[in-house]
């Protein structure tokens, strides 16, 4: 006994569906190659002029960030401190010293990504 007409279509449509599905990633990287290839003759040129100005924007976030969180830090350590509780203000030590290490190592790090000298 035969499908009916729309069930026919209905099950090729499926089979057609599946076929693009499968087929797509293929189609795509055919298309990103091509385009690669024809571009890679171009040879153009690449202007970096604002990348020290992004980066010093950066590193200047990285200095006032780790002092506002070393600062943080060392008011959090004190404030438990001098309640007594000497256990709970070991968080806000280390939070303090993490500061100190974005402070100097994170600004450093920034600042050699484009020759730029630490003042």
């Amino acid at each position: 006994m035969s499908l009916p007409l729309h069930f026919r279509i209905q099950k090729l449509n499926q089979k057609l569906a599946r076929v693009a599905h499968t087929m797509a990633p293929t189609f795509v990287a055919l298309v990103f190659a091509g385009i690669s290839s024809g571009v890679a003759h171009a040879q153009g040129t690449m202007d970096f002029s604002g990348a020290t100005t992004l980066m010093t924007t950066f590193k200047t976030f990285a200095i006032y960030a780790g002092a506002v969180i070393c600062f943080g830090g060392l008011i959090f350590a004190g404030i438990r401190m001098m309640s007594g509780r000497f256990q709970d203000a070991i968080p806000g030590l280390f939070g303090a010293l993490f500061g100190a290490a974005v402070l100097g190592w994170g600004a450093g790090w920034i600042g050699s990504l484009t020759g730029q000298t630490m003042q």
